[in-house]
């Protein structure tokens, strides 16, 4: 089937009505709009036609490398161990307790093992995304929340776990959220506006009609979002917007008393607020932008609200190194940093040397997975490289030692030194070193391969090198991976990430050009073997690179992207624009409107060639609308001067994320590497 007959009843040529031509495509839930959705999908399907069996023996190849009946790590909470466990055959891990042992294990008892909740049989075969789950303080009561579309709107639910009877909480325009007080009935739960922001906070008291509002946030650029304290004894509230934050406290003992504010709101000041023990006392513990971009740690009394003027400097600002997070516990206080574009985490154990936890790859992703037990003498530690599937690793806080509890294992044929993993450096237009991660299998190191180069560069999120079962499908095919660290990201700290927004983010596409350009210059692919791939932000990066440099690529797969930037800015009622306009400035503006035109990918279509390009939406997204990759397809079809694939998939029942289960999941990756080796060749 050509690609004029496949489409030729979707009207995609409805020019002549303003100044964009393919608004119309904006008209939800239309005729001709979701017949126009289902010829792309038609199209899609009749182009890849030939891959079938392709993509099905990629789908069976990449699950026989999962362990699919698995049961997770056991987290010990209170008289519990809690866990899931996964099936084969199963979408989603069941999720279940059983009495802790009286020697402390995590041994786990079948025989007295009580199921707390099944998503499978929540979600019938259709869409389902599991918001909050959360157990009661005294363990009586679970609180869950479910999106069964894709648009992360959510009903809220408490299930009893003595008689199992289930109650749907009556509210609508739900976030998810769902935060419990000390009591056990009191719950604070997040509502959304119009735009889908988490503007309020309401508290409900089981066995009583409604809720009462406890805090409203009127600003369109702040979400709303409350949490537990590391020590169980407070909540907060945190109002935050890209670059300012607030928080609001209350004894989780005293529930029905108001939120306190800790620090009014100053434009710029972002703090963050946890609750914990420092030398024998509780202590109120927050990281702060005052002293510099790149945070410092500060403490004060808890002996009421302190005012920031009492705030005591307890980790001080530094230029080169990145405060990312804390993680409080009543042995030690572990700081998550950010150095040289890698993470670390340092140790200050109660009356010891502080220490940085020792690890054995060039680069990875670290990150403090489970704090256990305030009272817990240790912390776990989620480790993974490019070529080493993930692994739990327990951290004796006092000693340091190092445990691997579970490691993600990988069935059949696997060695992880048959693959090098490797960090690069990329040098762009202004003199700024980027950093590359990379692995291919060893017996190719350093000869020309097909490469599936990816990207994101936005909202200081550090794409840390992650290692995954499916990945091993490109590997074992002669296809290298790599990871563009562009700026706009935070893997080199906070003015990694401003030097790539706002008025400098075309430094994130240049960098992403100038990885491409090293890798290429280093003999490690060429032009003609590189494929590119992003999304949400990512695709907007892919979209830009695409128009500014599409010879450098033969290419592309863009991901729900964010393509429609300027008009998406333009219209503040749709979710989520107010509160970018800190991220991409806001378009009425004359100066900023002419920024964004000058890249925006949809603005910048033109009559060039392209590479050949998958592009995939969700009709449910509320981040990014189905509309913004059906438009800028549209105006490639009409616009471009090659003859290469160009494809459009809308996941009609799905949203941001995708579908939902793990087996659709996989699919939807067996799909994307079967048009990369189409394209590539491949066999």
């Amino acid at each position: 089937m050509s690609r004029k007959a496949a489409i030729s009843s979707a009207p995609i040529a409805r020019k002549g009505q303003g100044p964009d031509p393919y608004a119309w495509l904006q008209e939800r839930d239309s005729e001709a709009v979701l017949d126009y959705l289902k010829a792309e999908n038609s199209y899609q399907q009749a182009q890849l036609a030939d891959q079938a069996e392709l993509r099905e023996t990629l789908f069976e190849e990449i699950r026989g490398r999962i362990l699919e009946t698995d049961l997770s790590l056991p987290s010990p909470w209170g008289p519990f161990l809690y866990y899931t466990r996964t099936t084969a055959g199963d979408e989603y891990a069941r999720h279940y307790r059983c009495p802790r042992p009286a020697d402390d294990s995590l041994t786990v008892d079948e025989g007295t093992e009580q199921l707390l909740l099944d998503p499978n049989e929540l979600a019938a075969g259709g869409f389902l995304s599991l918001g909050s789950f959360s157990v009661s303080p005294d363990h009586q009561r679970l609180a869950y929340s479910l999106d069964t579309s894709g648009d992360e709107i959510y009903r809220l639910y408490v299930k009893e776990l003595a008689s199992g009877n289930v109650s749907e909480l009556p509210f609508d325009d739900c976030d998810g959220s769902m935060t419990w007080a000390n009591d056990s009935r009191t719950l604070f739960f997040g509502e959304l506006d119009d735009t889908h922001r988490p503007h309020k906070l309401y508290r409900h008291v089981l066995g009583q009609d409604g809720a009462e509002e406890v805090l409203h946030e009127p600003d369109g650029r702040f979400f709303l979002h409350c949490y537990r304290s590391s020590s169980e004894r407070q909540l907060v509230a945190l109002l935050g917007s890209k670059t300012t934050s607030e928080a609001w406290v209350l004894d989780a003992e005293t529930p029905g008393q108001p939120f306190t504010c800790l620090a009014p709101r100053v434009e710029g000041h972002e703090y963050f607020v946890d609750h914990g023990r420092y030398q024998g006392q509780w202590r109120w513990f927050i990281r702060s932008n005052q002293d510099g971009i790149n945070f410092a740690l500060f403490h004060a009394a808890d002996d009421g609200i302190p005012r920031r003027d009492d705030w005591q400097r307890l980790v001080p600002h530094d230029d080169q190194v990145m405060l990312e997070g804390v993680t409080l516990n009543a042995q030690a206080l572990c700081l998550s940093l950010r150095e040289g574009g890698l993470p670390i985490i340092e140790v200050r154990p109660e009356g010891l040397p502080a220490y940085r936890v020792q690890l054995p790859d060039a680069a990875y992703s670290l990150y403090v997975q489970d704090s256990l037990e305030f009272s817990s003498d240790c912390i776990r530690l989620r480790y993974e490289a490019l070529n080493r599937p993930a692994q739990v690793r327990q951290l004796n806080l006092a000693s340091g030692e190092q445990i691997v509890l579970k490691q993600t294992p990988v069935l059949g044929p696997f060695d992880a030194d048959a693959y090098v993993s490797q960090r690069l450096w990329a040098k762009a237009p202004d003199g700024t070193r980027i950093p590359i991660s990379l692995v291919v299998k060893r017996e190719l190191l350093g000869q020309a391969t097909p490469l599936y180069l990816y990207g994101y560069g936005a909202y200081g999120e550090s794409l840390d090198p992650w290692f995954s079962h499916a990945r091993l499908s490109l590997l074992e095919r002669g296809v290298a991976f790599a990871i563009a660290h562009v700026r706009g990201g935070g893997e080199l700290g906070e003015a990694w990430y401003r030097a790539g927004k706002q008025e400098h983010k075309q430094n994130t596409f240049d960098d992403f050009i100038a990885c491409a350009e090293h890798l290429v210059a280093e003999g490690l692919t060429r032009s003609s073997q590189l494929v590119i791939s992003g999304g949400s932000a990512g695709g907007l990066l892919i979209g830009a690179v695409l128009n500014q440099r599409p010879e450098l690529f033969q290419a592309a797969i863009a991901e729900v992207p964010f393509v429609d930037v300027l008009n998406t800015m333009l219209d503040p009622d749709l979710p989520l624009t107010v509160t970018e306009y800190d991220e991409w400035g806001n378009p009425q503006e004359p100066e900023v409107h002419a920024r964004l035109k000058a890249y925006a990918p949809y603005e910048n279509v033109r009559a060039q060639a392209y590479p050949a390009m998958l592009v995939i939406a969700g009709y449910n997204d509320s981040r990014v609308q189905y509309w913004e990759a059906a438009k800028w397809v549209a105006k490639l079809r009409a616009t471009r001067t090659d003859e290469h694939l160009l494809l459009l998939k809308t996941e009609l029942g799905a949203g941001h994320g995708g579908m939902s289960g793990r087996y659709q999941g996989l699919r939807d990756v067996a799909l994307e590497y079967g048009f990369v080796f189409k394209v590539l060749g491949i066999a």
